[in-house]
């Protein structure tokens, strides 16, 4: 499984908090039914409104999370992450 990092904006007009834990819970449910995990999902001050960080069993399915957000009012920018000691091992190398 790959890790992901997903920086998110609300495009639409959400009228509630109702409504917007309504929409998370879609997204939480769309997600498990493609094999993707969340691991976290956080509120944001500044110039993005939520951040998600998730697993993916490849890329494509990661894709399909970001289609599953966008399609619930919402822009996603998705980046593929790794731990800093993983990436110091493929520098050394």
């Amino acid at each position: 499984m790959a890790k992901y990092v997903a920086l998110v904006d609300i495009r639409e007009q959400i009228q509630n908090a109702q409504e917007l834990a309504s929409v998370w819970g879609n997204v939480r449910a769309e997600f498990e039914e493609f094999g993707v995990t969340l691991d976290g999902s956080y509120a944001v001050l500044g110039e993005y409104d939520y951040i998600l960080i998730f697993d993916a069993p490849d890329r494509d399915t990661a894709f399909r999370a970001g289609i599953a957000v966008e399609s619930h009012g919402m822009d996603m920018q998705t980046m593929e992450i790794i731990p800093i000691d993983d990436f110091a091992q493929l520098v050394e190398d």
